[in-house]
């Protein structure tokens, strides 16, 4: 396996790393959809994500790491035929979260899960051989360049990503398993736009732009080189860094359910989105979402308005509409209402 860049060693792109850390401590928030200019590290940042992650308890040798705690939600693999045993603890193991690549060639065989035809052919056995979603269960499913994948797979995903399941019905085969993930995505948005029912279905969108500061740019660069020459003895110098910030995480998911959005709070949400006339009330329960998960995360026990100011441009800049008179950057029309609301 190789060898990913450490997490805590990725300078110059802020907005990027707290709404990669936000979604870590609560993947409810939604995903995460990160567009800017090439080369500058979008792709490095997705795949260091497995930095920030504990391991989580699955079924033992379940395919499709079911939770061990959620007996009701186990696949057809770890279902006890027997009722009377279904009551039964089921056996544990730990195994690090996935952070599985969706590459854009990916056929839908590949992605869904299909007949094992190796087992079919040579011992006449028909048997399912788990896709990329069974993979992605329970993890983060990552796809670069999520601009330019073909639409049957867009609709594929957001069917899957709403039922938390996938059902494939195919040679024969009728099956059935968990799939819920969070979905990461990246892209240069010079080279093609999203769909809106798939861009509706990501949490959180950051804009990444070329660092303009010459000495940040000198920084990245040393960096880059540094871990090019020796990927683990670089990855290793900065493992103390990466297991605090593994450390924040679990402490900001134990403290997550007990912080408080008041009514205020709530209300100054659903103004926001009523102004910048974003479509349903998923907007709203992001932005709950994500600034609960960011007072964890600076274990503060109430949100605020300035957890709010954070927030609001990454969970609402991609679900404005476009105003052909207005030209003003969205993250920026975010603000603008923002201040206008809180000044009242």
């Amino acid at each position: 396996m190789a060898t990913t860049f450490p997490f805590a060693a990725i300078v110059g792109q802020d907005e990027m790393t707290l709404a990669i850390q936000v979604v870590a401590i609560d993947p409810s928030v939604g995903g995460v959809l990160v567009l800017g200019d090439r080369g500058t590290g979008k792709s490095t940042a997705v795949r260091a994500l497995a930095d920030l992650l504990p391991p989580i308890q699955v079924v033992k040798g379940c395919p499709y790491k079911c939770d061990p705690a959620q007996p009701a939600q186990v696949c057809h693999v770890c279902q006890p035929e027997q009722p009377e045993a279904r009551t039964r603890k089921l056996a544990s193991e730990s195994r690090p979260v996935s952070v599985v690549d969706l590459p854009l060639g990916a056929t839908e065989d590949r992605i869904v899960g299909a007949l094992d035809l190796e087992k079919a052919l040579s011992q006449g056995i028909k048997e399912f051989s788990p896709g990329l979603l069974a993979q992605a269960h329970r993890g983060f499913l990552y796809i670069d360049e999520v601009n330019l994948l073909d639409d049957h797979l867009v609709d594929l995903l957001i069917d899957v990503a709403a039922s938390g399941e996938n059902l494939v019905e195919r040679e024969g085969l009728s099956i059935r398993h968990p799939a819920r993930f969070v979905l990461v995505g990246s892209g240069n948005p010079e080279e093609g736009e999203l769909r809106p029912q798939l861009l509706d279905r990501f949490g959180l969108s950051v804009q990444v732009k070329t660092p303009q500061d010459v000495g940040l740019r000198v920084e990245v660069i040393k960096r880059r080189d540094a871990f090019d020459k020796d990927p683990a003895a670089y990855k290793a110098r900065w493992q103390g860094e990466s297991d605090q910030l593994q450390k924040r995480i679990v402490k900001a998911r134990k403290l997550l359910a007990s912080v408080v959005v008041d009514d205020d709070m709530l209300t100054l949400c659903a103004r926001l989105c009523q102004q910048l006339g974003t479509d349903g009330l998923r907007a709203e329960l992001t932005l709950l979402r994500a600034t609960r998960a960011l007072a964890a995360m600076q274990g503060k026990k109430k949100v605020t308005s300035e957890h709010l100011k954070t927030i609001a441009p990454l969970a609402l800049r991609h679900r404005l509409r476009r105003n052909p008179l207005d030209d003003t950057d969205s993250g920026e029309r975010v603000n603008r209402c923002l201040q206008d609301i809180l000044a009242v």
